[in-house]
């Protein structure tokens, strides 16, 4: 009888070890650690995406070496079971074309090297960001340079597939001081799956298609997007946990903006925005912005202050000005917070280092853990 209990508690930590291995966002390791990829600008001091064991219990990173090597992938994103990672090669040409491409790689989970699946032309330039829908069957990319963007259907092996749509903000909807054309930035999508977002910081607009996740069709929404002031140039935003507000950092103005999302009809409704940098602060640009996991906080990265902005998350989804941290290096293009926000992680560019923080789940304030760690031009994090 005691053999026979055995064995079934020991089948059922199996199911269970399995269960949780397999959810979103779950480690993929044991003893309170994970895996972090590290996406790079390739050239003297990087060859493509590196991995990194965290320990969640100290904030330690412990280099595992190159992951990959692929060309300037400047965006990461996983598939929900963590065996797939997806990447952009932020290039101006590929195969003869004004493109970039987009790659699919399969993670091993014992080396934690990526292998890779397929690789599709983005159908524009400088792709430099990315986002699976809420199915993981659909991948959406932003084309920088090219202005537009294009949606991919994934295999369950994730193998990736031509582009089924391509589209692109109205530049005769842009106000009339706007020179600088289109300018695609960031694409993600809503929590029911009805609507792609998409940030253009060349139109100072984030514009909304609705997404047909039957044909893998993106339309223009009715409105078709929500404008930001001239020469605000947004760049990334971040939805809420509870559906209603969406938080928009601009890179050039330095602020952030909430707005109120009409789930049914796609609608954004501009409210109040806040700066990112301090008063008396009138140079450099923001780059990533992220809302804590509980909701009651907001981040910002600034380049040139080179710190991360912290925000409370007030009535109406108005934000009240917490702390500036040093990222304790130049030029934070991005950051991640991780799973269960306990800690962030921000990517110093041009000082080539990881900086990581601990978040107060009380206060959000940011506190340095630890020495910084050294990749070559990093530009984004991904926790797995």
């Amino acid at each position: 009888m005691l053999k026979a209990k055995l064995i079934a508690i020991t089948a059922l930590v199996g199911v269970v070890s399995a269960t949780m291995t397999d959810r979103p966002g779950a480690a993929r390791t044991v003893n309170s650690e994970r895996i972090v990829y590290v996406g790079t600008y390739t050239g003297e001091t990087s060859r493509g995406i590196y991995a990194f064991r965290f320990d969640d219990s100290s904030g330690g990173l412990t280099p595992l070496g190159l992951a990959a090597e692929t060309p300037s992938p400047s965006f990461l994103t996983s598939s929900a079971n963590g065996r797939v990672v997806f990447a952009v090669n932020e290039l101006q040409s590929f195969r003869g074309a004004a493109s970039g491409s987009v790659t699919s790689f399969a993670v091993d989970p014992v080396t934690e090297k990526l292998t890779e699946i397929s690789i599709q032309p983005t159908r524009g330039a400088g792709p430099c960001h990315l986002a699976l829908d809420q199915t993981g069957r659909y991948l959406a990319v932003a084309n920088y340079g090219g202005g537009d963007f294009a949606l991919f259907p994934v295999g369950a092996d994730g193998r990736l597939q031509p582009a089924t749509s391509v589209v692109r903000g109205d530049e005769s909807q842009a106000g009339p001081s706007t020179a600088a054309g289109r300018l695609g930035h960031m694409v993600g999508f809503d929590a029911h799956n009805r609507f792609m977002l998409a940030a253009d910081k060349g139109l100072d607009q984030v514009l909304v298609y609705r997404f047909d996740a039957s044909k893998g069709i993106l339309a223009p929404n009715r409105p078709p997007s929500a404008a930001l002031p001239t020469g605000s140039g947004p760049r990334h935003f971040a939805f809420h946990p509870n559906g209603k507000w969406l938080f928009a950092i601009s890179e050039l103005a330095a602020t952030i903006t909430t707005f109120e999302w009409d789930q049914a009809s796609g609608r954004l409704t501009a409210g109040g925005s806040v700066s990112t940098r301090p008063a008396g602060v009138t140079t450099g640009t923001t780059a990533e912005i992220a809302v804590h996991p509980s909701g009651r906080f907001v981040y910002g990265s600034n380049r040139g202050h080179d710190s991360i902005a912290v925000f409370r998350v007030d009535g109406g989804g108005a934000l009240t000005l917490l702390q500036y941290e040093s990222t304790r290096g130049t030029t934070p293009r991005h950051f991640a917070i991780d799973p269960a926000g306990r800690w962030l992680i921000a990517a110093n560019q041009q000082s080539g280092t990881l900086a990581v923080f601990r978040i107060d789940p009380n206060t959000g304030r940011l506190s340095p853990v630890g020495p910084l760690t050294s990749v070559g031009s990093p530009v984004n994090i991904l926790f797995m």
